[in-house]
């Protein structure tokens, strides 16, 4: 069964996703990346080794669901893009989040602090 469950309504695709589809749709927004270096910034995330049987699936599913582009570098390498509806996911996710956390100025604050030194 697909980690991505079939989307019903006009919510975002990014809320029927797991936390590691959008996790790795979070790193493609960054910049286009090969697998293994998208498996590299997952395993710093997660503090621990990401399974080859994990990633790709998860990479296939999310290709086929539109989020993310898969073009060929050569002939052993593909290189994975995000999408405009895979930024607008990720866009969502965000908003979403900020959302619930953003409960008044201290916060709001602490937020623009944070994307400040984010770049």
């Amino acid at each position: 069964m697909s980690e991505a469950q079939s989307i019903t309504g006009e919510q975002s695709i990014a809320r029927e996703l797991t936390a590691f589809q959008n996790n790795i749709l979070v790193i493609l927004a960054k910049e286009p990346m090969y697998g293994l270096a998208i498996k590299r910034e997952l395993e710093d995330y997660y503090g621990t080794e990401v399974n080859h049987g994990r990633l790709y699936p998860n990479l296939d599913e999310l290709v086929n669901l539109g989020l993310v582009e898969k073009s060929e570098l050569d002939k052993r390498t593909n290189q994975y893009s995000l999408t405009e509806d895979g930024y607008d996911a990720v866009l969502d996710g965000l908003q979403w989040t900020l959302s619930k956390v953003v409960t008044d100025n201290d916060r709001a604050s602490e937020i623009s602090d944070i994307v400040e030194n984010s770049y």
